[in-house]
């Protein structure tokens, strides 16, 4: 019976955050933590490439945007863009193969660091909010938790990530709003807004792969 709920019980975190994308009212929340991810891909982009960061504001309707000073075309212009939906997979499959390596422990005291970079950049005070709970949450699991609690932790933020960014870029290409990443890209590159999409899509499937194989292939 052991060995068979050892078995089954690496499948709940996977479990447990479809739940959290999939049903609406817990997505309603849920997606917030999709958005700061998102938000931190433009920020890191924009400060990798050169521009100057000026803030970051996160919205109760789940919504975010990141504003940066620097060259309004180019090639930087376009990687900052592009970041945000590229972000949450990434940090996705970054965040599975460091628990792989048994580096779980690394995972999340990385993320508080994420977000405590974050906070000098805030510009709203519902965003405040959201990284200090955010933060918070992450800490007490880091300080707190047992190994156990910490693994299933780690893959279940793993997965609303991956998840949940899948949700977004699918939600973006159905009902496209006027100003979006998509926008952007299109009038940067001058490249349509579906190709840009199945970039995404296909970027977030592949992401969701390899966190697949390193969570339950390794």
């Amino acid at each position: 019976m052991n060995s068979y709920w050892a078995d089954w019980s690496a499948y709940l975190p996977l479990a447990l955050a479809a739940l959290l994308v999939l049903w609406r009212p817990l997505w309603n929340l849920t997606r917030h933590a999709v958005t700061l991810a998102h938000e931190a891909g433009h920020a890191v982009a924009a400060v990798a490439t050169g521009r100057r960061l000026t803030g970051i504001r996160l919205h109760s309707d789940t919504s975010g945007l990141t504003l940066s000073r620097g060259r309004p075309r180019g090639a930087g212009m376009v990687v900052t863009a592009a970041a945000g939906y590229l972000a949450p997979s990434l940090l996705g499959v970054a965040g599975a193969a460091l628990i792989a390596l048994d580096r779980t422990t690394a995972l999340l005291w990385g993320a508080v660091g994420l977000i405590a970079l974050m906070v000098p950049f805030i510009r709203n005070a519902f965003g405040l909010v959201v990284l200090v709970v955010s933060g918070a949450a992450v800490g007490v699991v880091a300080w707190y938790g047992t190994p156990t609690v910490q693994l299933h932790f780690g893959y279940t933020a793993i997965w609303l990530l991956l998840l949940g960014n899948l949700r977004t870029i699918v939600e973006a290409t159905r009902h496209p709003t006027r100003g979006s990443d998509l926008d952007q890209l299109r009038e940067l590159t001058h490249l349509p807004r579906l190709l840009w999409s199945v970039v995404f899509v296909a970027v977030a499937v592949g992401t969701g792969v390899l966190a697949w194989r390193a969570q339950y292939a390794a």
